[in-house]
């Protein structure tokens, strides 16, 4: 995966042309995923000159569980790449590197502590979070069918709790990341079958 580099630094995400999601840096172009093996182009929307604004303690709290998620997600398709044979898996974790790293960025930039900082993989801050990874990996460990729906799943709840995680927010920042992340899991639903 390119990473563009632009005027400002920030790590930043893009949907991609196509059926992919780019990550870049700055507000720069940079290639994008579609599928499992074509290349596209995307375009990455950094953070950096993003402004903040203000969060309520229970947009923190939503924002702790974005990092868990995104970790979640990250670990489950790096376990799922390395038994099967499917490069969407590894090419998604990528993104969900990113996705990840954005995250961190807004906690930092918010000043709250990010629960999953020195977790090894396959390790989550809570007992929900942990429960449905070990869930989900049981599944997908099946077959690669049930990797791919064990995905899917990921994919829509994510798409349905940064659905809820938007309403009532006003920081600019964490609109955009969640925007984002939000396009980013609905092609990442699509690449998985869904």
């Amino acid at each position: 995966m390119h990473r563009g580099m632009g005027d400002s630094a920030g790590t930043g995400m893009g949907m991609g042309m196509g059926d992919g999601v780019a990550d870049g840096t700055g507000p720069t172009n940079g290639a994008g995923m579609r599928g499992d093996h074509e290349a596209g182009q995307g375009m990455g929307t950094g953070i950096a000159d993003v402004a903040s604004g203000t969060v309520t303690d229970e947009q923190k709290a939503t924002l702790t569980a974005m990092a868990a998620e995104e970790k979640l997600a990250h670990d489950l398709y790096i376990t799922f790449a390395e038994k099967y044979d499917a490069t969407v898996f590894s090419r998604v974790a990528q993104s969900e590197t990113k996705h990840l790293e954005v995250v961190r960025t807004l906690l930092e930039r918010y000043d709250i502590t990010d629960p999953t900082v020195g977790l090894e993989a396959g390790k989550f801050p809570t007992d929900a979070a942990q429960k449905l990874y070990d869930t989900l990996l049981s599944q997908g460990s099946v077959s690669l069918d049930a990797a791919r729906e064990a995905a899917r799943t990921v994919e829509t709840t994510d798409i349905a709790d940064l659905t809820a995680a938007s309403e009532g927010v006003t920081a600019p920042d964490v609109l955009a990341v969640y925007a984002n992340l939000l396009a980013a899991s609905q092609h990442h639903l699509t690449a998985f079958g869904g």
